[in-house]
């Protein structure tokens, strides 16, 4: 039931958040990070998601993250936004900035659905920027995008001739504001009027940070992912929460029609 949503008013002073993870993009053809397309072979060893995905692993072997980087952004360039992604611009494009999408993809299709940069935080990065390896250099704080031709493991930043490396959140690092919008992602949850949560589990940090927030809150949350996931759980054990087992090309545009 998502009756939980009736009386829910968003405004820019109480935006409505929706938070996006693999589950969306997976419908339109980009496997799961963790399924078997995201290992890779090196040699005779088979990495998986969890060694490559690592700044670790980059300082031994850059070259190898970045081709495994180059083999998942073709995939996300091959893939089309769906029904789900369109719902989402339609909501944004009524909203406004009532409207907040904090999406863990990577992949740029919500972009290319067209809802706006300014109301979409990328919290885990994007697959088609790149940014200095080096901390200390001013340009690991600007992501610039990706060249289309050339090999990005032989590109080095203007700045301090360091090796640039992809844009995105590895698994031994940390979020932060500049780059991944952890403070604004949980200042908006401190104001948010209810929480979408879209085809996620909850195995990443900043997102069971948000969904913490709603049910500290009490404000209304509804979960929408074929599994029966931890936030699904959670949604199912609150007064004004709600799981919706199914795909979100199904039921995102049906859970928020009211709003649209």
């Amino acid at each position: 039931m998502t009756d939980v949503l009736d009386g829910v008013t968003p405004s820019p002073q109480a935006p409505l958040v929706l938070l996006t993870g693999a589950g969306i993009s997976a419908e339109s053809g980009i496997p799961t990070f963790r399924g078997p397309e995201g290992y890779w072979k090196v040699g005779s060893v088979n990495y998986r998601p969890e060694e490559m995905a690592t700044h670790a692993f980059f300082v031994r072997m850059p070259e190898e993250v970045w081709r495994w980087y180059a083999m998942r952004r073709a995939t996300c360039r091959r893939a089309r936004p769906n029904a789900a992604h369109e719902a989402l611009v339609a909501l944004e494009q009524k909203l406004g900035d009532a409207f907040l999408l904090v999406t863990q993809n990577v992949d740029g299709l919500h972009a290319r659905a067209g809802n706006t940069r300014a109301r979409t935080y990328a919290i885990h990065g994007e697959i088609d920027l790149m940014r200095c390896a080096d901390e200390a250099c001013a340009a690991a704080r600007t992501p610039v995008p990706l060249p289309d031709d050339g090999d990005p493991a032989a590109l080095v930043c203007a700045k301090c001739g360091e090796r640039m490396r992809p844009h995105v959140l590895w698994f031994d690092e940390s979020y932060d504001e500049p780059r991944f919008r952890i403070e604004s992602t949980l200042s908006a949850m401190g104001r948010a009027c209810a929480l979408v949560v879209i085809g996620t589990s909850g195995a990443t940090t900043l997102p069971s940070l948000a969904v913490d927030a709603a049910v500290r809150r009490g404000i209304p949350l509804v979960v929408i992912d074929p599994e029966e996931t931890s936030f699904a759980a959670i949604a199912q054990r609150q007064p004004h929460g709600a799981f919706v087992r199914g795909t979100a090309t199904v039921h995102v545009a049906g859970v928020l029609r009211r709003f649209l």
